[in-house]
């Protein structure tokens, strides 16, 4: 019995190992070709080059690019609320309550989200040649929030706790609440700051402009450089890869004792 439990259990390893390598295969060959789609993408700066291929392409147009730039302001930029000499273009601001009320059933305090607040502000913006912030040439920013992707830079965050007093002991004894705290949050995309873009990009007077593109393609606004986005999906491909060849190395091995535990058993059966 004790031996059919072991093998069974050997047995169960082997298939899961097995299961685990064709899943991680999967994701690798999965995430591969997404490198490989990602890599097939022009990727430009807002300089003069960019400026002869836009003026010699048809229709000034380039279907699906990625242009990498730093932000810069079109009018004045937006100040931090919180964060002295911050300047930023897109802006959000988050003020959320937390709060308990009396929970008549167990006769306790339950935390709960009250009232929440949220600012938006934006200013148009461009983006221009790293090293100067003076040029020529730039590509204004469409519709930024049409894009894809997680840009903004958290730079202000606070919870205060609240405070006691005899109204909040008032209305606490009314209406079974009482109020616990309140987070400020605040994030930006800041002047300065390096994006890359990934969509369309058309010639507009003297500069460029990139735009959700008309094929369906993702519009995608990522706040690191082109090299280091493309660099995180090559380390997310070897972690598959890497995990696929563990697991399979486990099956086979574990697999291979048991082939090894079976013809063993067998021969002390013959003699």
């Amino acid at each position: 019995m004790g031996d059919f439990s072991i093998s069974t259990l050997v047995l169960l390893g082997v298939g899961s190992s097995f299961a685990f390598s064709g899943l991680f295969h999967h994701l690798y060959q999965q995430k591969k070709k997404e490198l490989t789609k990602l890599k097939e993408i022009p990727v430009f700066r807002p300089d003069e080059h960019l400026y002869t291929v836009l003026k010699s392409s048809p229709h000034r147009r380039l279907q699906y690019v990625a242009v990498e730039g730093l932000v810069q302001a079109g009018e004045k930029p937006l100040s931090s609320q919180f964060v002295p000499r911050c300047f930023g273009v897109l802006q959000k601001i988050v003020v959320q309550e937390h709060g308990e009320y009396w929970n008549s059933l167990t006769k306790t305090w339950s935390s709960r989200r009250m009232n929440s607040r949220e600012t938006n502000n934006s200013v148009p913006f461009s983006l221009v040649c790293p090293g100067s912030y003076i040029t020529d040439f730039e590509v204004k920013v469409q519709e930024p929030s049409e894009g894809s992707g997680y840009f903004l830079e958290r730079v202000y965050h606070r919870v205060r706790r609240a405070e006691e007093g005899l109204v909040n002991v008032v209305l606490q004894g009314i209406s079974g609440e009482r109020p616990v705290a309140m987070e400020e949050s605040e994030e930006m995309l800041r002047v300065g700051s390096i994006l890359t873009v990934f969509g369309e990009v058309v010639m507009e007077g003297g500069h460029g402009r990139v735009q959700a593109p008309k094929d369906g393609r993702e519009y995608l606004l990522i706040p690191t450089p082109y090299k280091s986005y493309i660099e995180r999906h090559e380390r997310s491909a070897s972690m598959w890869k890497k995990l696929t060849a563990v697991t399979g190395i486990t099956g086979a091995s574990l697999l291979a004792g048991v082939i090894y535990s079976m013809v063993g058993t067998q021969d002390d059966r013959s003699k």
